[in-house]
């Protein structure tokens, strides 16, 4: 495995690879577990003999609470190693100056899937998302690049970031991975306390059983019921 940290060594290493396959992308922005190892593995099943590009980069412009930036995990030399036991030709770790000019002043913004959900409540998150995959589409040029589903939201604003910028390269979602209790895992969920952790597959577990109930306002009255104490 190849690490490149800056745009010109990722281009010249990626240079001799072209042409001999498929090129399959699957950004990440690092604190790598499971979850991301599965991506890693159907990139590398997509890939063939062609080649694997795996990202990890803290992307700053998606945080809107400076807070949440510093204390998101960082487990680079883990996150190395995650990738080169699943499949990875080619790691680029760059930093944020590498990736971004001082005084940028271009943009991306979806206007309609976004406005909602984590798009309502994380402002600019969505933007700093579809900029930074744009980023890395250009400076890689996939033929196709991995997603989780977990991030269900961000994989279709992506597919219309795809859509409606003409961008060539083919999305698939990866399903999502869960830990003990139904608990999708996430690298934020290092974050979560004693408590947080213990409510938190109540949700999976609940939405899963109101999929059959006919009364469905009691099992969300019920969830409601067990969240109450982990709300702020």
């Amino acid at each position: 495995m190849q690490i490149a940290r800056t745009k010109e060594e990722l281009r010249a290493t990626l240079a001799p690879l072209r042409g001999a396959g498929k090129v399959v992308l699957v950004p990440t922005m690092g604190a790598l577990h499971e979850g991301h190892a599965t991506l890693l593995r159907q990139a590398r099943q997509l890939a063939g003999e062609g080649t694997v590009v795996a990202s990890v980069f803290l992307n700053p412009v998606q945080f809107n609470d400076a807070h949440d930036l510093e204390a998101y995990p960082r487990t680079p030399e883990d996150d190395v190693e995650t990738c080169r036991r699943n499949g990875v030709d080619v790691l680029f770790m760059p930093t944020p100056d590498e990736m971004y000019c001082a005084d940028r002043t271009i943009t991306l913004e979806e206007t309609h899937l976004s406005t909602v959900l984590c798009g309502a409540s994380r402002p600019g998150h969505f933007a700093g998302v579809c900029l930074v995959v744009n980023k890395l589409f250009n400076l890689v040029q996939p033929t196709d690049a991995v997603f989780g589903k977990k991030d269900y939201q961000q994989l279709a604003i992506l597919r219309r970031l795809v859509r409606d910028l003409d961008i060539p390269v083919t999305l698939h979602g990866a399903e999502i991975v869960r830990g003990e209790g139904g608990l999708a895992l996430s690298s934020r969920n290092a974050r979560l306390t004693p408590e947080f952790r213990a409510a938190a597959p109540s949700i999976h577990r609940f939405l899963m059983e109101a999929r059959t109930e006919t009364m469905l306002q009691d099992k969300l009255d019920e969830m409601k019921s067990v969240l109450k104490d982990f709300q702020g």
